[in-house]
């Protein structure tokens, strides 16, 4: 019975291709998205960069002033930012690799 099951879970084809694929003049407006799209990734990284010399500020103070409360969320928004900014910077090749779709 187990081995009859299988043999006709193994027949059923597994990929199928619904004969779509990825194109780029598909819409109109699609270089105009693409332009935002990049002009938030720049406002993210200026974004990122403020957060790190916030984090800065918030660390060295809590240093001076022996304060571990502070000077430990200083550190992590610094952790915290670098981490969002490689992760900003990366998406475009994060994107290309996990999809195998050529970008720009």
């Amino acid at each position: 019975m187990i081995h009859n099951l299988m043999a006709q879970i193994s027949a059923i084809p597994m990929t199928q291709d619904p004969g779509v694929s990825p194109n780029s003049d598909g819409l109109p407006g699609l270089p105009a998205l693409r332009h935002l799209v990049g002009a938030l990734q720049t406002f993210s990284l200026v974004v990122c960069v403020a957060i790190f010399v916030v984090g800065v500020i918030a660390w060295a103070g809590g240093s001076i002033n022996s304060n571990a409360t502070y000077s430990g969320k200083g550190k992590w928004g610094c952790l915290i930012s670098a981490v969002a900014a490689a992760l900003v910077i990366s998406a475009p090749s994060i994107i290309r690799f996990f999809s195998g779709i050529p970008i720009g």
